[in-house]
């Protein structure tokens, strides 16, 4: 019975009112990318950001604005923050936490890199073994993934 009234009133509310209700029931999500962004010596491009908890360092990365493909906010967001150009760009590994969504690339640095964002406090290019031990134990897992030679 009560079902039956939430049912009915749902439906002749105006379709405004519908939407105003469901944003603030359901929970905000986001989809962001990140770049596993090497040079011609296999080294990967971490950044030493000022946002990101713990350490800082990870790669780089953001989010994907309404109606952006992610492989045009891989290339936005890294010729923002390192004014690299990318070449090469295969999509890795994708995941879902919580309410976020999140697509990992791997793709090849052309040009130089500095970091040119407010967002960054530094940027260097690692060996897959001297990434710096304090960075997220879940982003080295995923460099290092990506970064395996792949299997025939």
């Amino acid at each position: 019975m009560l079902l039956d009234l939430v049912s009915k009133t749902w439906k002749v509310l105006p379709k405004q009112v519908r939407t105003f209700i469901t944003r603030r029931l359901q929970p905000k999500f986001t989809v962001s990318v990140t770049g596993i962004v090497t040079n011609d010596r296999g080294e990967v491009l971490l950044l030493d950001h000022l946002l990101r908890p713990h350490s800082g360092w990870g790669p780089p990365g953001g989010f994907v604005e309404r109606g952006e493909q992610p492989e045009a906010a891989l290339r936005r967001e890294i010729k923002e923050e390192t004014t690299l150009d990318l070449a090469d760009i295969h999509l890795i590994r994708s995941r879902t936490f919580k309410t976020s969504y999140r697509d990992h690339f791997s793709a090849k640095a052309v040009g130089e890199a500095r970091a040119v964002s407010r967002e960054i406090r530094s940027l260097q290019w690692f060996g897959v073994d001297e990434m710096p031990g304090e960075m997220s134990l879940d982003l080295q897992f995923v460099i290092r993934k990506a970064l395996e030679p792949a299997e025939l």
